[in-house]
């Protein structure tokens, strides 16, 4: 993508998220005083952010046409424990639906319990010291419409680094929100904190967030960190292994879980993804149950 592509990709993205300010501002202040214009003028910025959508979308595709996807790099696996994969490019590309914010070979992984006898050695040293140390709630179609973060196994599992690499962005500020794992949650996530979380823009989307340089042109992004976990800034240097953070529930997550993608840019409004494999892993399938080490073999 050249330099006025990417120019052209930020504004859109800017524009997009002010229409869709405007429609939601016209919806809100209709639903208490009568408007001095005509309701369906609200459909002139709605037809806007739509056409801006497929504009976008049809340039990120002739951005790929013709062209073969990189080669995937192989990196150390950001995490140890036992962990399965969900919405994984193993399955589908672009494995979140979207080549926005660079997720065209995201992954994100949910820690699974450990075998019993494993988890009764462990119980002693708690979640945060690895994943998989309790049961995972499943899915609620009812009741309990939320849960809180401590019941996944997920949550405050070690984040490490894949390579060495330098820290470009490091931010834990916002919170952990309770899960949005059942019927009711997960519809107010899509239908009204997601577009919250839309108009707030891609750092609000992944919620606390490290940005890892690799060196060569390639970027790390690990998304949805727990607040206050951080032990690294930007501007540090990182080696393969290092811890950098912890797992938690920020931004647009469901419940407690890593979403780890590699990019060829730090800025999230214009990176594109490029594929990766975890070393001794490769690239799990969604539904697939993976074990990592205690220590992640080096990079070359």
């Amino acid at each position: 993508m050249s330099v006025r592509q990417r120019k052209f990709a930020v504004r859109a993205v800017w524009l997009q998220r002010l229409l869709l300010l405007v429609v939601l501002v016209h919806v809100i202040t209709g639903l208490f005083v009568d408007l001095p214009y005509p309701s369906w003028f609200g459909l002139i910025p709605a037809g806007g952010f739509v056409a801006l959508h497929i504009v976008l979308g049809q340039a990120a595709r002739r951005d790929r046409a013709g062209t073969e996807p990189p080669a995937p790099l192989e990196t150390a696996p950001p995490v140890t424990g036992r962990w399965s994969a969900v919405n994984s490019p193993a399955d589908k590309v672009p494995s979140h639906g979207t080549h926005s914010l660079g997720q065209t070979y995201a992954i994100d992984i949910v820690a699974e319990p450990q075998e019993e006898a494993e988890a009764e050695e462990g119980a002693e040293e708690g979640a945060e010291e690895g994943a998989g140390a309790g049961t995972r709630p499943a899915f609620a179609w009812l009741w309990p419409v939320a849960r809180g973060n401590r019941d996944f196994p997920a949550f405050g599992a070690p984040l490490l680094a894949v390579a060495d690499g330098t820290v470009v962005h490091a931010e834990d500020g916002q919170r952990d929100h309770l899960s949005r794992n059942s019927l009711l949650a997960y519809v107010y996530l899509f239908l009204v904190e997601g577009i919250g979380r839309t108009l707030g823009g891609a750092r609000r989307i992944v919620g606390n967030h490290i940005v890892l340089d690799l060196g060569e042109g390639t970027y790390a992004l690990y998304a949805h960190v727990r607040r206050g976990s951080l032990v690294v800034r930007a501007g540090d240097e990182v080696t393969v292994g290092q811890r950098l953070g912890s797992c938690g529930n920020s931004g647009n997550s469901t419940e407690p879980h890593v979403h780890f993608q590699l990019m060829d840019g730090p800025d999230l409004d214009t990176a594109r993804g490029v594929p990766f494999r975890w070393r001794g892993v490769g690239v799990p399938v969604g539904g697939e149950v993976f074990t990592v080490g205690e220590q992640a073999a080096p990079v070359p």
